[in-house]
């Protein structure tokens, strides 16, 4: 699914730059050599970097009760 029709950014560019270290909008741009442009992606990306943020936490709380 595209999220960004700017920069022709997809949800698979986003996970792939949250799975690589980003943690803000602006470090999935930047992993993608891009820039944010009209603004509009910019809630669905928020969305999809904290649902993978929590995922992660999540799954780290899980390792450590383990």
């Amino acid at each position: 699914m595209i999220v960004c029709s700017c920069n022709a950014l997809s949800h698979q560019d986003i996970e792939i730059a949250i799975h690589n270290g980003a943690s803000r909008p602006a470090e999935i741009y930047s992993a993608r050599k891009c820039k944010a442009k009209c603004g509009n992606c910019v809630p669905g990306i928020v969305c999809l970097l904290r649902s993978a943020l929590q995922k992660a936490q999540t799954e780290q709380s899980q390792l450590n009760a383990a």
